[in-house]
C-alpha cells in the first residue's frame, strides 16, 4: 500500500502527516479546497484541487492516482463558531465526509484513517480519559466527530470498510525544519496565541480562569506534538491494513499542563516577558482535559517524543519564521 489520499493535507496535521508519509517511502496526494489550508504547506507533493462535496472530483482523484487509503484532515475545528452555526459544521463534517466514504466503496479503497478528537468526550468523569470513557460531546464540533466514528462503524458492518478514529487532545507545535507549522485563520490555539503574544503580534495573552480545581487555578491539558500526532497516524494505518480490522486510539502526552505553567514555559523559551490578562472562566471550559494514551503505547508503539518545552520552541521557531 503505496498511494495515500490526504484530504486537509493542506492543513496544520494534514501537512505534517503528509511530510512523514513521503519520508517513509508513502506516495500521499493532496486534496484540498484550500478554505483553511495554505498550498505553501503541501511543499511539491502532488496537489488536486478540490472540495469534498464534488463527487465528480472525488472519482476522478481516485482514478487517477489508484487511491489504496484515505486519511481525512478536512473539518472545520472552532468550538464556538460550532455553536453559533452548526449547520456549516454538520455540512462540512458530517455530509461530506459521507461523499467521501462512498467514493472509496464505490472505487473500492477499504482503509481510512480518521482525525478525530478529545472532545467526543465531553466533560471528564476520569482523571485521564481512555477509550472507554463514555462520549458525550457537550457542542456541535464534538457531535459531528461522534457522528463519523458511529457511521465508520456502520460502514465496516455493511461494507467491510476498516477505518482508526484518533481522538487527540491539543496538537501543537511545528516541524523541526521550521518549513510548516500552524497557521489558522482566527487562531484560537493557546500555544500559537501566547508566542503572537510574545512576538509582539498582541497586546497581550488573555487567561480565561483562575479559580479551577487545579494546583494553580488555571485550566490543565494535555498538549501533544504534531510531529507525533504525525506518527501515530502512519503507526496505525499500517496496523489496520495489517490486521484488516477497525481501530480507535487516544493520543497525548498522558501529562497535564496548565494554563500558567505553559506561559512560564513560553517566555523562559521566548526570553520575552509579554503581558497576561486574567478574566473569568469561559463556558464549557473543564478544569482538566488529559489523556490516557496507554492503548496506543501497547498496540502500536507509540509514545510522544516531545516534551512541552521542545513544542513550545518549534513553534517559536515558527512564529518567528513562519512562511504562510
Amino acid at each position: 500500500m503505496k498511494n495515500i489520499l490526504v484530504v486537509g493535507g493542506a492543513g496544520y496535521i494534514g501537512s505534517h502527516v503528509v511530510k512523514m508519509l513521503a519520508v517513509q517511502g508513502y506516495n500521499p496526494v493532496v486534496y484540498d479546497n484550500l478554505s483553511k489550508g495554505h498550498r505553501e504547506a503541501v511543499q511539491g507533493h502532488p496537489f488536486e484541487l478540490g472540495d469534498l462535496g464534488d463527487k465528480a472530483r472525488l472519482a476522478e482523484v481516485f482514478k487517477k492516482y489508484a487511491i489504496e487509503a484515505v486519511m481525512h484532515f478536512a473539518a472545520f475545528i472552532e468550538v464556538g463558531e460550532s455553536v453559533q452555526d452548526p449547520s456549516k459544521y454538520y455540512h462540512n463534517n458530517v455530509a461530506k465526509v459521507l461523499n467521501l466514504l462512498d467514493a472509496m466503496h464505490e472505487n473500492a479503497v477499504h482503509y481510512f484513517v480518521f482525525s478525530s478528537t478529545a472532545a467526543t468526550f465531553g466533560e471528564p468523569v476520569h482523571p485521564k480519559i481512555d477509550e472507554n470513557h463514555p462520549q458525550k460531546p457537550i457542542n456541535p464540533y464534538g457531535n459531528t466527530k461522534l457522528m463519523v466514528e458511529k457511521i465508520l462503524e456502520d460502514f465496516d458492518t455493511a461494507y467491510g470498510l476498516k477505518s482508526v478514529a484518533l481522538r487527540y487532545f491539543n496538537a501543537s507545535g511545528a516541524d523541526d525544519s521550521g518549513e510548516i507549522g500552524e497557521s489558522h485563520t482566527p487562531e484560537t490555539h493557546l500555544i500559537p496565541l501566547v508566542l503572537q503574544a510574545a512576538a509582539g503580534k498582541r497586546p497581550c495573552i488573555r487567561v480565561f480562569g483562575t479559580d479551577y480545581p487545579t494546583p494553580d487555578g488555571t485550566c490543565v491539558r494535555d498538549y501533544v506534538h504534531v510531529n507525533d500526532l504525525a506518527r501515530a497516524h502512519i503507526l496505525a494505518l499500517e496496523k489496520m491494513a495489517q490486521e484488516n480490522q477497525s481501530l480507535r486510539y487516544n493520543l497525548g502526552s498522558g501529562n497535564g499542563q496548565s494554563v500558567a505553567e505553559l506561559i512560564a514555559q513560553a517566555k523562559e523559551v521566548t526570553g520575552v516577558d509579554f503581558k497576561v490578562e486574567y478574566k473569568g472562566r469561559r463556558a464549557g471550559d473543564p478544569a482538566v482535559l488529559v489523556a490516557d494514551s496507554a492503548k496506543a503505547a501497547r498496540e502500536l508503539g507509540w509514545k510522544p517524543q516531545y516534551d512541552l518545552k521542545q513544542i513550545i520552541q518549534t513553534a517559536w521557531n515558527w512564529e518567528q519564521h513562519r512562511r504562510y
